[in-house]
């Protein structure tokens, strides 16, 4: 019976800790695809330029049982764009490729200074759609899941906080669309390194 109230009262003393440590927040920012579709088949996207994106979510840190040490699992809905040259083999057009998704970052941090923080770890993603603004480039398929990396540094004033951080994709993320005018599939790499501005509250 000891034992068993003892558990009982370790149990609420741990409830009670992890959600005084428990931060919670929202955060906002733009993305900034650095090097998107470097590798293209059958010459039919003509490379092409990134455009500005954004992000925003929600983000939660809690301490750990190392000094200065803390976890910081987000999930954010992330949006990116290119401006693309499609050939059509008689005419050069301009397009844009967006891609919608959802970023889980797992990050392990930690306080300097005081008002600073440096962090890094994995980045889970899934791709919620993308598509084309041309009609020409129809039923756009590409991978779900991918892996990146994120490492960044951020100083916090009270509960606003602003952040910078660079991703980099460590799975290939392959897409595949129709090309209506040669009615054949053509695949390409979607993976995405980024620079990754944001500006954070907490709640």
């Amino acid at each position: 019976m000891k034992k068993v109230l003892l558990a009982c009262l370790l149990m609420v003393g741990i409830s009670h800790y992890s959600q005084a440590q428990l931060q919670v927040g929202l955060k906002a920012g733009v993305n900034y695809n650095s090097d998107s579709f470097s590798n293209v088949s059958n010459d039919v996207l003509n490379g092409a330029e990134s455009r500005t994106g954004y992000h925003a979510g929600l983000w939660f840190r809690a301490k750990l049982p190392v000094v200065g040490l803390y976890i910081r699992p987000e999930i954010v809905y992330t949006e990116l764009a290119n401006d693309v040259v499609y050939d059509n083999s008689t005419l050069l057009r301009t397009t844009d490729f967006k891609l919608r998704k959802i970023d889980i970052p797992v990050l392990l941090g930690k306080k300097i200074f005081g008002i600073g923080n440096v962090f890094a770890g994995p980045s889970f993603q899934y791709i919620l759609s993308s598509d084309f603004g041309l009609n020409d480039l129809s039923e756009v398929s590409t991978d779900e899941f991918s892996l990146g990396i994120q490492l960044g540094a951020g100083i916090e004033f009270g509960r606003l906080g602003i952040d910078v951080r660079w991703e980099r994709s460590l799975s290939k993320a392959e897409a595949k669309f129709v090309d209506n005018n040669i009615s054949s599939n053509v695949n390409f790499d979607t993976r995405v390194n980024q620079i990754i501005f944001g500006l954070s509250y907490r709640l």
